[in-house]
């Protein structure tokens, strides 16, 4: 992009008004703002939890608050809860929790219902169902130590290591991700904190806690998926102080995993669902062996874009959680599909499922209590790989390899004492409902009737016929929901009579993934391209008309570094993809160099003066560049996650033309030819053509 070379006469224009104008200073101040609000964000986000001054183990602090749920904004409380990291040492330190209590919208108020949220290593603190529960009762949510709270266990060494595996279940990503675990652990042990405090039969003593302060004489509690773990603990250990239970999608003890022949075993009732659905059979006679036939020979590349096989498959596994358009683009017929159109020699679905768990899986879960939680169940996954693991699924172990980290995480990650009593279904007598879906894939319905309905003296069990995961049962028939739970926890008597069968419409409902690739593709595709004429319809409109008036010129300062700072990045990550498939979609490098190098040019562009002397011109070109690297670099970690790339594009937008303005102030560049602004100021001007390119006389 040269401009050297030029028959356009090199003149300094007239000196008139240098220093800090009117025009400059508003730039100034537009810079400052966005400066500040994007320090604000990098220093932002929740506040931090902390134990309240003089509080000792088991105070609760409520004061008056709101909740937002589906039906909208409900009363409710909010506070702290202080108890120990430890309960097993006299000595402990004391952390705090998180509690809400949405209060009941009726006078006449029943027990409480306690909400236990899945996971592992997610919040317990956003239940927006939990307007489907307040006629009659309170609805509590107590955070869970490790995630919620003043002591959190983020693993970022766990997060590194998954965002730089080119294959999850590669057998080097898996080795450094259990190598992760195990340096967190470490990490934080030598921080302080008491390991063995984060267990679940310690945090079913914080849920106790709460109802023994807030002096409720019994409760019911409302669980699902991995909470149901917490709520079959809290059962055995306080039955006494427990109404009802509901729980959702059972996890039993020794489930924190996929066995590959239940998984297949699935499959086959989608292989039958498949053959009777005419859009199905359309496309395969035998669902199944197709599917198999497609495991047997994965395509490892969608045109030149790289497809992990190991991503795809457990990618696949989630992604059949969920039966209803409701988990839409993440739901069973939407992945079979994907399944299917491989099948035909259309593997853009594949690279979708591969690309997504790239962005989804490492920052998935708070890995430090998805450990600690999971490793109640290390004993069985232990005896499981030295069993062999899978015996040649369709799916295989990718899944299960991810979660445990290939059977390394049940060494890695110390194990709470506190798990020893807990690891066999226990006799319960507590009045206790099982809901399941019978194409839940996550935690199929036969292990919570063969495992642990016999445990239960006063248990019964729905079967939702065509259903999946906890996604399912909320979003599908709420309220068939709704009067399910409540007559239970009010009479106990249970009433499914309102669900009516869910038929799997294999028909994709939206965009199927193998669409969403292509228009994701062509997007990026699309705005790279548009970033690459921009620069060029800059530079050669620089170069043969000399420079952008003021107007002009303000705005593609403003405007611009969006467009090059996307396009430049998509076009890094088109290159980086195929040929360093184990960069980092969010590497700092990749995004800083690239970002930071075409909004630079961009802002130097629109400031350049063919009639400046050259070298005055190669110092603009390097303040541009320069200071839009370092804003970029700056701004990179202000925020987490793929949201940083828009605090990168601001960081270099500000810094690169906070560097021309200073370089304007301290040459007194005339104020009258320069284009400093942040926002334009009057009507958009007529762009000056040749014959005005001489200074005034």
């Amino acid at each position: 992009m040269s401009d050297v070379d030029s028959p356009i006469e090199t003149r300094p224009p007239r000196t008139a008004r240098g220093g800090v104008t009117r025009r400059r200073l508003i730039a100034l101040t537009v810079i400052a703002v966005l400066g500040i609000g994007l320090l604000v964000l990098s220093l932002g986000g929740e506040s931090e939890m902390s134990v309240p001054e003089g509080a000792v183990a088991g105070d609760l602090i409520l004061d008056p608050c709101t909740y937002d749920t589906e039906d909208g904004v409900l009363a409710a409380e909010c506070g702290t809860l202080v108890v120990p990291e430890n309960r097993a040492d006299s000595a402990s330190r004391l952390i705090a929790l998180p509690v809400t209590r949405i209060l009941s919208t009726s006078s006449d108020t029943a027990e409480p219902i306690f909400h236990l949220e899945g996971g592992p290593g997610i919040t317990n603190m956003e239940f927006p169902g939990a307007s489907r529960l307040t006629d009659g009762h309170d609805v509590v949510l107590v955070g869970y130590r490790g995630v919620d709270g003043s002591s959190v266990l983020d693993c970022p060494e766990v997060e590194a290591s998954v965002k730089s595996a080119t294959d999850v279940t590669d057998t080097d990503a898996l080795d450094s991700m259990a190598a992760a675990f195990s340096d967190c652990a470490t990490r934080l042990v030598d921080e302080g904190v008491d390991l063995d405090g984060y267990s679940l039969p310690q945090r079913v003593d914080d849920f106790e806690a709460v109802r023994t302060a807030l002096g409720y004489e019994r409760i019911n509690l409302q669980s699902e998926s991995v909470g149901t773990r917490t709520a079959m603990i809290y059962a055995w250990r306080y039955p006494e102080s427990l109404h009802r239970s509901v729980l959702i999608a059972v996890n039993p003890p020794g489930h924190f995993m996929w066995y590959p022949d239940t998984t297949d075993d699935q499959l086959a009732m989608y292989g039958e669902l498949c053959a009777a659905d005419p859009v199905c059979r359309d496309r395969t006679d035998d669902l199944v062996a197709s599917m198999r036939d497609t495991s047997a020979d994965m395509p490892d590349r969608w045109l030149w874009l790289p497809i992990q096989e190991g991503n795809v498959k457990a990618g696949s596994l989630w992604g059949l959680f969920e039966t209803t358009d409701d988990a839409a683009p993440l739901y069973a017929p939407s992945t079979l599909d994907s399944w299917l159109s491989a099948a035909d020699g259309d593997a853009s679905g594949f690279w979708l499922l591969s690309f997504v768990a790239d962005v989804a899986f490492p920052e998935a879960f708070v890995w430090g209590e998805y450990a600690a939680t999971g490793i109640l169940d290390a004993e069985v996954i232990t005896a499981y790989y030295a069993a062999g693991g899978d015996p040649g699924s369709i799916l295989g172990n990718a899944a299960t390899d991810f979660s445990w980290a290939g059977g390394g995480l049940s060494t890695a990650w110390p194990a709470s004492p506190d798990y020893d009593e807990y690891r066999q279904v226990q006799p319960s007598d507590v009045e206790s409902l099982i809901v399941s879906g019978t194409l839940d894939f996550s935690t199929p319905s036969r292990f919570a009737t063969e495992e642990f309905l016999p445990s239960l003296s006063n248990g019964q069990q729905v079967l939702l016929e065509g259903f999946g995961h906890t996604d399912d049962f909320w979003a599908y028939q709420p309220n068939a929901t709704e009067d399910l739970l409540m007559t239970f926890f009010d009479s106990g008597q249970v009433d499914d009579s309102a669900f009516v069968p869910q038929v799997v419409d294999f028909e994709v409902d939206g965009p199927s993934h193998a669409t969403m690739a292509k228009v994701l593709l062509g997007v990026f595709i699309g705005v790279a391209f548009l970033a690459g004429v921009l620069l060029f319809w800059m530079w050669r409109r620089v170069r043969s008309v000399g420079r952008f008036g003021p107007n002009g010129s303000a705005w593609l300062r403003s405007l611009a570094p969006l467009a090059l700072g996307l396009g430049a990045w998509f076009a890094a990550l088109l290159i980086v993809m195929p040929l360093w498939p184990a960069t980092p979609l969010d590497s700092a490098p990749v995004a800083v160099f690239s970002m930071g190098l075409a909004i630079g040019v961009g802002l130097y562009l629109a400031w350049a003066d063919r009639r400046v002397e050259v070298n005055d011109r190669r110092l603009g070109l390097a303040a541009a560049v320069g200071g839009a690297l370092i804003g970029a670099w700056l701004s990179f970690s202000a925020v987490p996650g793929l949201v940083a790339v828009i605090a990168t594009i601001l960081g270099a937008a500000l810094a690169g033309n906070l560097a021309l303005i200073v370089l304007d102030i301290v040459s007194g560049r005339n104020d009258e030819t320069d284009s400093t602004t942040m926002i334009d100021l009057t009507e958009a001007e007529v762009d000056t053509p040749h014959a005005e390119l001489a200074p005034h006389p």
